[in-house]
């Protein structure tokens, strides 16, 4: 974990700030959820469409329409044998997927090797690192504390982390705890700041630097994806909580929810009594490497890891079979969308399936054909992930592999198209003899490349 956490500022008093300005309509629909009680957490209804982030959003009351099961020809056997052919011939070097449908776990099993210099079989307990799906970790984390009623969804940011500055003060007032879950916190660069992570500095040296990023709006009103500013929640939750952002997910959430494997930062990961390497793509194959420290220093952005044990038991909370950790209208509330993203929907399934897409509270959120999918990618050097729920199936899906490299990724879509009763579609590259259901690989290069879909040894991916 980071040493640099004990300097995180105390919280300051109530009146280190006078009157605060009205947001815009998205954060005024934010207001009804910052309650302390859920009783009546508003969400989206699903068939609503992307809006501009300026306008308002019709809200239904919880709960949805009743969940569908999924379509027959739904067989989970089939996904656990397409993973398998992903890591024959170290296509991947290791693979973790876990499936659950209607509260029960389907499927939390491991495919391939830990490394390939050293193999070991990846079983359903091997670890890995999440990325960016630590974020909807950092998301449920803040709206435990908001249910307590020691924060809100409109905190200001600035009110917990006096430190906390942009170019222009009054914006620095004006952003919310719900802005940096949502990535509207206003910079104008995507990712901004990421190179000096990536270079080894340390998370409080860069944060100050947010005093000078330029801005594209004001806070709360345009949508710029973050790693850097997202990962200040982790000071808000300290502040409002007096536990360590890493000590307050290890025991409100990891812990009751039985993810035993789960651990947070890079000692987490190697003190894990198995865990999957990272891997690059060479000329002469995979090269295991070293995972780095650099976005472990971001803990609410890339800082958890998990096995398939692990995400089977996350998957069924966030399908709302764990009441008692993650109440259904905090889900709610969190898989709610806020902000248009159509820049999701520009290639591979997503171009095909998505008709309009969103970001929530840490989350994703889709239209996919028609139906509503939570979802979320990650990507760190060696380590890609992705997950999604299918609430209209109460379905949820977690794929984990260690090797830089986009092959598996059409193993998702595979899954939501079978349970939703689609014709198939050729996502992937695998020969599992299903007649006319035959998947091959439609990312628009070549399976036979031995680049295709992967990266350079060299490269290096930031959480997204």
């Amino acid at each position: 974990m980071n040493d640099a956490r004990a300097r995180r500022p105390a919280r300051p008093s109530s009146h280190a700030y006078g009157s605060r300005s009205l947001k815009t309509a998205s954060l005024a629909l934010l207001l009804a959820m910052a309650l302390p009680s859920i009783a009546r957490t508003p969400t989206l209804s699903a068939d609503v469409p992307a809006l501009p982030p300026t306008q308002p959003m019709p809200y239904r009351t919880f709960p949805a329409a009743p969940v569908q099961p999924v379509a027959a020809g739904f067989d989970v056997a089939r996904f656990e044998a397409m993973a398998e052919q992903l890591v024959q011939g170290q296509r991947v070097p290791g693979l973790a997927m876990a499936i659950v449908q209607d509260g029960r776990v389907l499927s939390a099993r491991g495919y391939g090797v830990t490394d390939v210099v050293r193999p070991q079989p990846v079983d359903a307990h091997t670890v890995f690192r999440l990325a960016s799906l630590s974020k909807a970790f950092a998301g449920a984390m803040t709206g435990l504390l908001v249910n307590d009623g020691s924060l809100r969804w409109d905190s200001h940011v600035s009110d917990y982390v006096p430190g906390f500055q942009l170019t222009d003060e009054g914006y620095t007032r004006q952003v919310t705890v719900a802005d940096l879950l949502s990535h509207r916190v206003g910079l104008k660069a995507y990712n901004a700041f990421d190179r000096d992570i990536e270079g080894n500095a340390e998370y409080y040296q860069v944060v100050q630097k947010l005093a000078a990023a330029p801005m594209r709006c004001a806070p709360g009103e345009c949508y710029a994806y973050q790693n850097v500013a997202f990962s200040l929640v982790g000071d808000v939750v300290f502040a409002a909580s007096g536990s360590f952002y890493e000590q307050a997910v290890q025991r409100r959430l990891l812990e009751p929810l039985g993810m035993r494997d789960a651990s947070l930062g890079l000692a987490g990961l190697q003190g894990s009594a198995r865990w999957a390497k990272p891997h690059a793509r060479s000329r002469n194959g995979w090269v295991s490497l070293n995972p780095k420290p650099t976005y472990y220093r971001l803990p609410p952005a890339a800082g958890v890891n998990a096995s398939a044990s692990d995400m089977a038991q996350w998957l069924l909370a966030q399908t709302g079979h764990r009441p008692d950790v993650l109440p259904a209208p905090l889900l709610a509330t969190l898989h709610a969308p806020i902000v248009a993203t159509p820049g999701e929907m520009r290639s591979g399934w997503r171009h095909e399936r998505v008709n309009s897409a969103s970001y929530a509270l840490g989350w994703r959120v889709f239209d996919y054909a028609g139906e509503e999918v939570v979802f979320h990618a990650g990507a760190v050097q060696g380590y890609r992930g992705l997950t999604a729920l299918l609430p209209g199936r109460d379905l949820g899906v977690a794929i984990l592999w260690n090797g830089e490299s986009n092959l598996p990724s059409g193993l998702l879509p595979t899954i939501l198209d079978r349970a939703l009763g689609m014709p198939a579609q050729r996502w992937l590259d695998v020969d599992t003899d299903f007649g006319s259901d035959n998947l091959m690989a439609d990312d628009g290069t070549s399976p036979a490349s031995p680049s295709a879909g992967v990266s350079s040894s060299s490269s290096v991916a930031s959480p997204r």
